[in-house]
C-alpha cells in the first residue's frame, strides 16, 4: 500500500481497511518482535509490561498495541515506517489517544442529599 492509497482511506473514513491490510499485520509483527512484544511505556517507567502473564498457573493474555508515534491521519507518508511505530498495552495506548476509562465522573451538584 502507498502513501496516496492510504491518503485516500482517510478521507474516504476507511482506516480499517488498512489495519486489515497485509503491510500492516506484517509490519505490526516486526515491530513486536523489535520489541520483545513489551509495552514501551511501561518498560521507560520501570515496569514489564509483556503480552501474557502467568496468573495461579494459568497464562492470561494483555492485549498489546502497535502505536504510531506520528498519526496516520496528520502523517500518512509514516504510516508504514517502523521507525514510527511502538509497542504499547492498552492501558498506555490509551493514555497515547486521552482515552482514560473507569475514571470517576465529577458531580455536577456539590449539594447536601435530604
Amino acid at each position: 500500500m502507498n502513501t496516496q492509497q492510504i491518503i485516500k482511506l482517510i478521507q474516504t473514513d476507511n482506516l480499517n481497511k488498512f489495519y486489515k491490510g497485509r503491510d500492516w499485520r506484517r509490519l505490526r509483527i516486526i515491530a513486536l518482535i523489535r520489541d520483545n512484544h513489551e509495552c514501551q511505556q511501561c518498560k521507560r517507567e520501570g515496569k514489564v509490561h509483556v503480552d501474557s502473564i502467568k496468573v495461579e498457573g494459568e497464562r492470561k493474555s494483555v492485549e498489546l498495541n502497535v502505536h504510531h508515534k506520528y498519526e496516520i491521519e496528520l502523517y500518512p507518508q509514516l504510516a508504514l515506517v517502523l521507525d514510527n511505530l511502538e509497542t504499547l498495552c492498552l492501558n498506555c495506548h490509551n493514555k497515547m489517544h486521552n482515552r482514560v476509562f473507569g475514571a470517576t465522573k465529577q458531580k455536577k451538584w456539590d449539594d447536601e442529599k435530604w
